[in-house]
């Protein structure tokens, strides 16, 4: 995938446009390179993550002209006869120096086309975005390198063009929806645009997420790959520890020895208008985003804040794979899908349990797609949360892997679980589909009768064992809808059916009215 290894090429083109010489000057196996732009002065800037974190890099004019007249004086000539010189590639060892060196990361993902982390003004400056921290924040480089920050109230950034003299961003913050807007690049103001809703809240309502990091660890012998060579660097003390091995949620799991930890955003119940039970625990939601090389951001979300809003605590884990805070944090979930996510979930829900956070006792877990995966992992595998909602989980890994996606996906998996068909036992091993008898608390599952990715078979496999099982589940399926809810009745709906799945799982009465939810089993 382009976060695991790409390459920079440049080359040269003769006057019919045909090539002529080329040369490798970035990137590798180990080596993810994105985001090529040319400096209005013919240098070449580009991201990589050569230092571990995928940070800016510039090549300067003569040194992208050596590295070609290299290339060009090393490539074979023409064949006797021949009308036209067929160029062989040449490489060079990894070019340019870095810009803005940080542990920060100036790109995410690379899932779709078109994406700009950093763009050049008029005036010469280079304008650009990095993660830090759980944030993103904008910095301005001017001509002689002098950097300054913008302070600006978009912390969650998709896209970066110049717009004249302006800077034009997808973007939204912790109080702020997601928005085309523009950016003055020395004031940090923001002009919307348009934004991606008709109607916001007023920001007194709004829990505002707190980034925070929190002890991990897993069981000795259980990871492989990157991961298993950063806890032997660590001398063992990310792995054996409670943390991982106990399924109490009294937050003992908290005091992990010193060793890895993980990340997640954290947001309190909150509402003005009414009070908490004094000394009542809130439940917690613990979110487990898809991708799974993505990351949860601070971009404020109507559906978190309809959870903080009635109570609950929320906390929406960015485990060990996501993006934002480094390769090597982005490494570990390399042959470990499954594993490293489930047990970071857990732990994120130990740890608010032990600062007093949440109730013990009420702990639910909920995602979809790879995030549904996670939650079912959670559910089949271990005994620590008390309800569970899975959103068109990702069941059968082997369907997956076996050409049930799309072209660019087709070998995600080998890196984040391993050779196909070669370990087919460890797709069988880390799919909860064969799992289903050991989920043993409520489960709310909701599928698009629709969707080619996860097909509804696989959401009724988990559903037959509730009902054999005679465990508390209730099943939603929605006509006309694939993978990933469209229809806004639809996400209503699902949204509501959620609450009062909680309502009657934790015996309270929500204060909505809202359509009734029948949950089989649950008098038995």
């Amino acid at each position: 995938m382009p976060w695991d290894g790409t390459e920079l090429w440049v080359a040269k083109l003769d006057a019919d446009g045909r090539q002529t010489a080329a040369v490798r000057v970035a990137g590798g196996e180990e080596e993810s390179v994105v985001q090529p732009l040319w400096a209005p002065d013919g240098g070449l800037l580009f991201v990589s993550d050569r230092s571990g974190w995928w940070n800016l890099y510039r090549i300067e004019p003569d040194e992208l002209a050596g590295a070609l007249a290299g290339a060009d004086a090393s490539q074979s000539s023409p064949e006797p006869g021949a009308s036209h010189q067929v160029a062989r590639p040449a490489a060079t060892p990894g070019l340019g120096a870095a810009l803005l060196p940080m542990e920060a990361e100036f790109a995410k993902p690379q899932w779709v086309f078109g994406v700009q982390n950093a763009v050049f003004l008029p005036d010469g400056r280079l304008a650009a975005f990095c993660t830090r921290d759980g944030l993103d924040r904008l910095v301005v480089r001017a001509p002689d390198g002098a950097v300054r920050e913008l302070d600006c109230e978009l912390t969650s950034i998709a896209s970066l063009v110049a717009v004249g003299d302006r800077l034009g961003v997808v973007g939204g913050g912790p109080t702020v929806a997601a928005r085309v807007a523009l950016v003055d690049p020395e004031t940090g103001d923001v002009e919307t645009v348009r934004s991606s809703l008709s109607w916001e809240p007023a920001p007194a309502y709004l829990s505002v997420p707190r980034a925070i990091e929190f002890p991990t660890a897993y069981e000795p012998g259980s990871v492989t790959g990157p991961l298993a060579e950063e806890i032997a660097r660590l001398g063992g003390a990310a792995a054996g520890s409670e943390a991982a091995g106990s399924e109490a949620v009294s937050g003992e799991g908290a005091n992990a020895p010193a060793g890895l930890t993980a990340h997640a955003l954290y947001y309190a119940p909150h509402n003005p208008d009414v009070e908490p039970p004094a000394g009542e625990r809130p439940p917690l939601l613990v979110i487990s985003h898809g991708g799974p090389t993505a990351a949860a951001e601070s971009t404020l979300s109507l559906s978190i804040q309809f959870w903080t809003s009635r109570g609950f605590a929320v906390v929406d884990v960015n485990y060990g794979g996501s993006s934002g805070h480094g390769r090597a944090y982005r490494d570990r979930l390399k042959g470990n899908w499954g594993i490293v996510d489930t047990i970071d979930c857990i732990n994120a829900a130990r740890y608010l349990v032990a600062r007093g956070d949440a109730d013990p006792a009420r702990l639910a877990v909920r995602g979809g797609s790879a995030g549904g995966y996670t939650t079912l992992n959670a559910l089949t595998r271990h005994d620590v949360f008390a309800a569970g909602a899975s959103y068109f989980g990702l069941a059968d890994l082997e369907m997956f892997v076996a050409g049930g996606t799309h072209k660019f996906e087709e070998r995600y998996l080998i890196r984040l679980v391993g050779p196909y068909p070669e370990r087919a036992d460890i797709y069988r091993e880390r799919s909860p589909i064969h799992h289903v008898d050991g989920i043993r608390c409520p489960l709310i599952v909701l599928q698009g009768l629709e969707d080619a990715i996860v097909p509804p078979a696989q959401a009724e496999i988990i559903v037959a064992a509730l009902r054999r099982n005679r465990l508390p589940y209730a099943y939603l399926a929605f006509e006309g809808e694939q993978h990933g809810f469209r229809k806004a009745e639809n996400m209503v709906r699902s949204l509501e059916a959620e609450l009062s799945f909680y309502g009657q799982v934790f015996g309270f009465g929500p204060a909505d009215e809202i359509e009734p939810l029948e949950v089989e089993n649950l008098d038995r």
